[in-house]
Formats: structure tokens, C-alpha cells, sequence
């Protein structure tokens, strides 16, 4: 389906540009999606991934990573079932959830490519995505989110009188997003289209049992750490203490007086303090679980930053290729011009107009996304119904094709099955969730 869409986007932009007279335009956004491809999107990412997969190293030598795997178990299990209990992939994979929830982002995507790499090594049919691969992509495309603090911090910026209202609906929809991209993936692997074949069982010997379940033994290829040694009472009171000093500045933070123009409602300054904290909290614990655990930390952060830097740079290519075709798409007026036809059909179902520009280009581009609802917030107020709407399509809903660029680009998956299709109908359950919410809220 990537194929089509790739090459979809590239002879429809030509035509357009061509019709519409904007073929100048349409070429200056070629080289300006290669351009940000490369220069402000992958090499700033180099660095962060480096940075987070040198820290995932440290979490998985000292053994941290299946501790917070086994605490989830059994629900992960129901989501991806072919991923073994212990394996590195189910740590990595539930961190990166947990970094998408409470907003860092900058950490969410290295985590998440992170856990790309952990799922590749259970993959018996290289470059080709697995189940766990779409399930873990429709997770990440659905925007499971506790608070949406991009549309709030505009709202908020504009003079917005309730720019928290918002959190709620926002979560009631991420909700229905993610349920959608969820159920969807589960129902399209069935789909003979979707499925891959069974790689074939090798012959057993004579004498030899049957292969345990992968419940029963780790993979052969998950790259299992040594065993690290176990905390003493030394190892306890430095942790307890490392825990009380963040709590400490948990409180500090709370405590601080707003800033001009700053949120100020109790639950939304928490969830500010608590992503202000986390990855300073992170950088530190991280390093010292692991050399209370006897893990030589510089040494093996070193090895995890390699790997990442290896990591970004892979995904240069998938990239490249994906902006590029969607820059070409917008600068002929692709967008445009579904906008104007779809108007009249939308209008009569109830669906804003002035949403419609936001809610074809979020798929896209995010960037894209935030200058539309920026715009929109301009125009009608930051109080107005269709800006709340599109503060809640912004916190429900994501950049699919550059997640599904970035995220298989790192693993050279090129056959993506119905990892897209489930991301955009996400997608779409989404926006239309914003709508309808949004509406029962507030007429």
C-alpha cells in the first residue's frame, strides 16, 4: 500500500502542478523536503538517538528493561502475542508508550525506533513489517496522549479564557483513535492480502523434543545481557534517596509562580512539571541503576550510541523519499484542491470547513498541522468551537506516513502490509471523534 501511496502523491502532484501552473513551486518543494529530510530532521535526530540509545543500553544491561516488561505482562501479551514474555522488544516497546503519554516526544522516537530494532530481531522475513511491528505502528500513529500541551500552549499564547478545556476531549478521542488502530490491525492481518507465509519448521532430529513456546525460552537472537548483580542495602538507600530528591523537585516546581501567558490550572502545571522533570530524571537514573547493578556505564552507553547513531542514519533514505513526495503533493496543490471538492459533502454532514485544510494534512506533515491550527486559532479566537475542535484533532491524531517512515525506515522494512491502512483509519476515527466530541461538549 506504501507503494501506491508513495507514487500516488508524486504523479498527482506532477499533474497538478502542471494544470495549476505551480510546477516551479512544485520543484522548489522537492528539494526543500530533501533538504529538511536530511538537515533538520535526520541529523538533529542522530544525536537524540544516539543520546536515548545509549541510555537503553544502560537500562538493558542492568537488567531494567524486562523488569519493566514482566510488570506488563500479561496485557501486552493480549497485544502482542508473538513477541516472547521476556524479550528486550516488550521494555522497549511499553517505554516508548509511556514517553508518547506524558509528551516527550524527543524521547518517544528513539525509543520507539529502539523497540523497531528489538521487534526486527524476532523477524523470520526481513523487510517485510510482522504483526508486532503494525500493532506497535498503530499504537504509535493512534497518539495515545495524557494531555495535548502543543495545542494548549497555542490556545494558552492566544488569550484562550479555558485553553484546558480541551484535555478532556482530547483524551476521549486519542481514545477512540487508538481503539480504532487497534481493532483495525488486529482485523486486517487476517485478511489473506495482509499475511505473510509461515516460515517453514525445521526437521527434528531423532531424540530430539518438540521447540518449547516462546513463553517458555528467550529468542536465540534477542541478544540477551549478562546477569547483573543484585542490589545490596548500599544499592536500596541510594535509590531511595535519588527518588526522594526527585520528588523534592516535583514539589519545587509546583510550587513555582506561573510565568505570563503560562497555564496555570493545577492538573495541567503537574503534568508541565512532571515532563520538565522526566528527562532529567531519566538521564540520571539510568546510569546509576546501572552502576549500582556493577555495569561498566560509560563503556556500554558508548556501545548503545553507536547503535544509534547507525540507527538514524538508516533512515535517511525513507525520509527523503516520503517528504519529498508529500512536500511535491502540497506545493501543487493537492491539498488544496481536496479541500475544495470535499467542502460541499462535509458541509452537509456537519463537519467544519474551516477544519478540513488541518484534518487532510495532519497524515502529512506536522509542522503543517500546527501553522493550520495556529491560523485557525487566529482567525476565529482560541475560545471558538472549531478552534477547540482543532486543538482536539491536533492532540488525537498523527503524522502517519512520516511515523511510518521513520519507524520501518530504521529496521529497512519496505513492505509495510496494513500497518497504513490501520494508521490512517486511526487517523480518520480520530477526526471525526474531535467533531463529535467537541459538539457533545459544547454544542
Amino acid at each position: 500500500m506504501l507503494n501506491y501511496i508513495w507514487l500516488g502523491l508524486i504523479l498527482v502532484a506532477v499533474v497538478l502542478g502542471g494544470w495549476n501552473g505551480r510546477l516551479q513551486e512544485l520543484t522548489d518543494g522537492a528539494f526543500n523536503g530533501a533538504k529538511m529530510a536530511v538537515l533538520d530532521i535526520a541529523l538533529p535526530l542522530v544525536g537524540i538517538t544516539a543520546l536515548w540509545l545509549g541510555m537503553m543500553r544502560l537500562a538493558e544491561q542492568a537488567g531494567l528493561v524486562r523488569t519493566i516488561a514482566g510488570w506488563l505482562r500479561r496485557p501486552l501479551r493480549l497485544l502482542f502475542p508473538e513477541v516472547p514474555s521476556d524479550h528486550p522488544a516488550m521494555g522497549s516497546m511499553l517505554m516508548n508508550m509511556a514517553a508518547n503519554m506524558i509528551g516527550l516526544t524527543n524521547a518517544a522516537t528513539p525509543l520507539g525506533l529502539r523497540a523497531m530494532h528489538d521487534l526486527e530481531r524476532l523477524n523470520p522475513h526481513p523487510g517485510t513489517a510482522t504483526n508486532a511491528m503494525c500493532t506497535f505502528l498503530a499504537l504509535n500513529t493512534s497518539s495515545l496522549q495524557i494531555l495535548p500541551m502543543t495545542a494548549i500552549g497555542i490556545m494558552a499564547a492566544k488569550g484562550g479564557t479555558q485553553p484546558t478545556a480541551i484535555v478532556g476531549t482530547a483524551l476521549l478521542a486519542t481514545a477512540c483513535s487508538t481503539a480504532a488502530g487497534i481493532t483495525a490491525v488486529k482485523l486486517l492481518e487476517r485478511l489473506p492480502r495482509f499475511r505473510v507465509p509461515i516460515p517453514a519448521a525445521r526437521p527434528a532430529s531423532p531424540g530430539s523434543s518438540t521447540s518449547p513456546s516462546p513463553d517458555d525460552a528467550p529468542s536465540a537472537t534477542a541478544a540477551d545481557p549478562p546477569a547483573a548483580r543484585r542490589l545490596g542495602w548500599g544499592g536500596k538507600l541510594a535509590l531511595t534517596a535519588f527518588a526522594a530528591l526527585v520528588l523534592m523537585g516535583f514539589v519545587h516546581l509546583l510550587r513555582q509562580p506561573a510565568a505570563d501567558g503560562e497555564v496555570a490550572g493545577g492538573f495541567v502545571r503537574a503534568v508541565n512539571a512532571l515532563s520538565l522533570l522526566a528527562l532529567p530524571a531519566f538521564l540520571s537514573f539510568f546510569p546509576l541503576y546501572a552502576a549500582l547493578k556493577g555495569v561498566p556505564v560509560y563503556e556500554e552507553f558508548v556501545e548503545g550510541a553507536r547503535e544509534g547513531f547507525q540507527v538514524a542514519v538508516r533512515i535517511i533514505p525513507f525520509l527523503v523519499a516520503m517528504l519529498v513526495a508529500i512536500m511535491m503533493f502540497r506545493e501543487a496543490g493537492g491539498v488544496a484542491l481536496l479541500t475544495r471538492a470535499l467542502e460541499p459533502l462535509l458541509g452537509r454532514v456537519g463537519f467544519p470547513t474551516e477544519l478540513l485544510p488541518m484534518a487532510l494534512t495532519r497524515p502529512l506533515s506536522g509542522s503543517a498541522t500546527i501553522g493550520l491550527f495556529t491560523d485557525l486559532v487566529n482567525t476565529l479566537g482560541p475560545d471558538h468551537l472549531v478552534t477547540r475542535m482543532g486543538g482536539t484533532l491536533l492532540g488525537s491524531t498523527e503524522t502517519t506516513l512520516y511515523v511510518v517512515a521513520v519507524y520501518f525506515g530504521a529496521v529497512g522494512v519496505r513492505r509495510a502490509r496494513h500497518a497504513v491502512a490501520a494508521g490512517l483509519l486511526a487517523d480518520l476515527v480520530g477526526i471525526i471523534a474531535s467533531v463529535v466530541v467537541c459538539r457533545l461538549m459544547w454544542g
